[in-house]
């Protein structure tokens, strides 16, 4: 008997409302966290180089293909090249997705070439226990170069406050902070304006700018962070290895130990190990010192100095050219230390290089000086003073046996009986002229025996 009409209502009426049930005992995810958008965070860690500006670019523009929600840049930097920097702040002005430069952890700055990174964000935030400023160029000399640095700072003053204009932060700071390297604290950049909030970790951060809307390349953007899978790319592994190469330090230990290594190679060649190793040191110092940026008068100073210890070596002129390249050496340092994008090499790295290659230089020289002035002691000017003994009878000519070859002799102090001791006075072709020992021993001192 098949069921009434009503009665298959009521049956179907019964289901739907236990369908609401669980439907209400759980409900679906709501759309918006379903289609929740990844945040891309990169780490810039270290001087702004090359290497940081395409790791940080590229990770833009893949954030951006990959559709992702935002890209946070965790940055903790002294400074570092005006080029790369530039680089940098291109990327975040035509960006087409929200970039957040977060000064992070306790302890970090951004200094410098770091300031402009942060005020070109759509959203900056700092840890507390973080400053940002300092951002004077510096890479001109201690005196300046007049003109030319008035002009290197306005133009930068003109740069960061265009970037403040765009974004709408302070630029009476952005003023202070290129004219006259001033620094504040998290809590005071919040305060100015300079950066919107302060976060004490990464998902406080995402929270808060939760809802924020910001104007990117593509038009009016609304942040979706709270609860955004967060996805962290670190640097490659060649990105990794230029970025620690291009350290001050770092590049002029690279450059003197490969001079070293050439060197050496030039003095003693051999196998070439030392020449291969020093070129390929030598060639990664260039590089290095082409990332921080190099003072050419200090390396060329430097290659001067190693230039005048050759040359001191292979024609020895009694240590003047060696002095001549400690100081070259010392002032072409000197020259390095400051680089344009604010890092110096050490004076503690400078001064006991300079004093080791110095002591180094003239051991060498000294060495070779001794060795010139030791008597011959190979070829025919090594037997001059050598002693053996007549094989056959000397009147004036016979045989004599030095060193253990049998040689043609000849004697002008009379004939000379086979077996007597004889000593070498002068060498002649093949000819040994040579004189009694007993009778030479008077005039001469003791008997060289070889």
């Amino acid at each position: 008997m098949k069921p009434s009409a009503p009665r298959r209502l009521a049956h179907t009426l019964a289901l739907a409302a236990v369908l609401l049930q669980v439907a209400g005992a759980h409900p679906l995810p709501p759309a918006s966290a379903a289609a929740a958008r990844q945040v891309i965070v990169l780490r810039l860690e270290g001087a702004i180089d090359p290497a940081a500006s395409r790791y940080v670019i590229n990770g833009v523009s893949r954030a951006e293909r990959e559709g992702a929600e935002a890209v946070v840049i965790e940055l903790d930097t002294p400074g570092g090249l005006d080029s790369a920097m530039r680089d940098i702040v291109k990327a975040f002005l035509g960006a087409r997705l929200p970039v957040v430069v977060y000064v992070a952890l306790e302890g970090a700055r951004a200094a410098s070439a770091g300031v402009f990174v942060a005020y070109a964000a759509h959203v900056a935030a700092m840890t507390p226990g973080t400053n940002i400023g300092a951002a004077h160029p510096i890479g001109l000399g201690s005196q300046g170069l007049g003109t030319v640095e008035e002009k290197v700072v306005n133009d930068a003053a003109a740069f960061l406050r265009s970037i403040a204009r765009r974004r709408g932060r302070d630029e009476a700071f952005a003023e202070e902070a290129v004219r006259r390297s001033a620094s504040i604290t998290a809590e005071e950049a919040a305060q100015r304006h300079v950066v919107d909030l302060v976060a004490p970790d990464l998902a406080t951060l995402l929270e808060r700018i939760d809802g924020r809307r910001v104007e990117t390349a593509a038009g009016s953007h609304t942040l979706h962070t709270r609860g955004a899978p967060i996805t962290v790319r670190e640097m490659g592994f060649r990105q990794r290895l230029l970025h620690t190469l291009a350290d001050p330090n770092l590049a002029y230990l690279l450059l003197i130990l490969g001079f070293y290594g050439i060197l050496f190679e030039l003095a003693s060649p051999g196998i070439g190990f030392a020449g291969i190793g020093g070129a390929i040191s030598m060639i990664l110092g260039l590089y290095a010192l082409q990332a921080v940026g190099t003072n050419w008068a200090g390396l060329a100073l430097v290659a001067l100095a190693f230039a005048l210890f050759a040359v001191d070596i292979f024609a020895p002129t009694h240590g003047a050219l060696t002095a001549g390249g400690v100081l070259a050496l010392l002032l072409g340092s000197l020259l390095l230390a400051e680089t344009p994008g604010g890092r110096a090499v050490s004076i503690w790295l400078i001064v006991p290089t300079v004093l080791v290659t110095g002591a180094l230089a003239f051991l060498v020289l000294r060495a070779g000086l001794g060795a010139q002035r030791r008597p011959v002691t190979t070829g025919a000017e090594g037997l001059v003073g050598a002693t053996g003994t007549s094989r056959t009878p000397l009147d004036p000519e016979g045989m004599v046996v030095i060193h253990g070859e049998l040689w043609k002799a000849r004697t002008d102090a009379g004939p000379i009986a086979a077996g007597t001791r004889v000593r070498v006075v002068a060498v002649e072709g093949l000819t040994l002229h040579v004189r009694p020992a007993a009778a030479d021993r008077a005039g001469r001192g003791p008997d060289q025996e070889t």
